[in-house]
């Protein structure tokens, strides 16, 4: 309720001016909709089971409601998801990855892709970290081509068929530089070690894990110093393991699933052994992958996606809780606050409103 206030000598009739709300003509105050959005995409409760607890505390929220909030906040966050979108894809090295989403249709769902892209420096960088997700139909290559549109620098990702065209020399903004997942690599001799007992395997496996082990020592320093490491310590174990694979390859039928493990790596050995010449990729792209596991766990609760708006507005909101998570920001309280302040903050200034930025001014007010 507004009081109107009215001069006596004038006649005049002031009043102030409605306040802003996060959704328009929405009766949901920032806290309420940043609970919504925080228990279905952070705790993984798909929005008829909050309707049922609502219910039981003698509120009657439809789930329809719900999901009308989760829409037009999803609209109204926009600016912040592009924000964080433009912040990942201005690293000079970024990590991607994909799973699968999927999506109703009529009589049965089909399969959609949710796509990551994250920049994660940590600890020996100084930009904050971020993720940003995508949604689309189906996981053809030229989605990461228009996502990536803009992009020329170093990308750690998986051995994933449609990211070729990005590495090509002849892309219009200049190629992609391949940098691939060790952890993939190990992954496939770990399996065959430890379900076929494959002593070729299992000796692939140990040499790798020395090499991560060189790699959690030197996590932290900067890249000029873990490129000097990685030349003295572990170019001698890849050469090592270069010359093993080969050799015990040539031994192998060519249908034996451990020659299908070497084979992976070895076609792919100057992705592989970037790591080596430059201090800024890692070895592997658990980056992304640690990002996707929250997608995982929601597709096993919420079972599906309503259809392809709804794909849209579940990685928008993703992208906003992983990057406050990344940053040690509490998504929920930071979902409440930018909802209350978005209405009517300049558009000029929406960095402010960063979860590395909130943290900062955190800190400041704290000192």
């Amino acid at each position: 309720m507004r009081e109107k206030l009215a001069c006596r000598a004038c006649e005049a009739i002031t009043q102030l001016p409605a306040p802003s709300h996060p959704i328009a003509r929405g009766r949901a105050g920032p806290k309420l909709l940043a609970h919504v959005l925080f228990a279905k995409y952070g705790l993984h409760l798909p929005l008829h089971r909050q309707s049922d607890v609502y219910q039981r505390e003698g509120i009657d929220l439809d789930v329809s409601t719900l999901a009308d909030w989760v829409g037009a906040s999803a609209a109204t966050l926009m600016p912040l998801v592009d924000a964080i979108r433009s912040h990942v894809f201005a690293a000079e090295r970024i990590h991607a990855d994909d799973t699968t989403v999927p999506v109703l249709a009529k009589g049965k769902t089909r399969t959609g892709r949710l796509w990551t892209y994250a920049r994660d420096d940590r600890p020996f960088g100084p930009d904050p970290p971020a993720a940003v997700f995508f949604y689309s139909l189906d996981r053809s290559g030229e989605h990461p081509e228009q996502h990536l549109a803009g992009d020329a620098g170093l990308m750690q990702a998986d051995a994933y068929a449609g990211f070729g065209k990005l590495y090509e020399a002849n892309r219009k903004a200049g190629p992609i530089i391949e940098a691939a997942c060790w952890a993939h690599g190990r992954r496939k001799f770990f399996d065959l070690a430890r379900l076929s007992k494959a002593p070729i395997a299992a000796d692939a496996v140990k040499r790798i894990d020395v090499l991560f082990a060189t790699e959690r020592e030197i996590n932290g320093l900067a890249p000029q110093e873990r490129r000097h490491v990685r030349q003295e310590r572990s170019r001698p174990l890849i050469t090592e393991l270069h010359a093993r694979l080969r050799e015990q390859r040539d031994k192998l039928s060519r249908n034996n699933e451990t020659t299908k493990a070497i084979n992976y790596c070895l076609s792919r050995w100057d992705a592989f052994t970037r790591f080596l010449d430059d201090g800024r990729p890692c070895m592997s792209n658990n980056a992304t992958e640690r990002e996707l596991r929250a997608v995982a766990v929601g597709r096993r609760n919420w079972t599906f996606a309503g259809s392809d708006e709804g794909g849209r507005r579940t990685a928008a909101i993703y992208t906003l809780i992983a990057t406050a998570k990344l940053n040690d920001i509490d998504p929920q309280a930071w979902l409440a606050d930018v909802l209350a302040r978005l209405p009517d903050h300049p558009a000029k200034r929406i960095h402010e409103l960063m979860p590395w930025n909130r943290r900062l001014q955190s800190i400041a007010h704290a000192a």
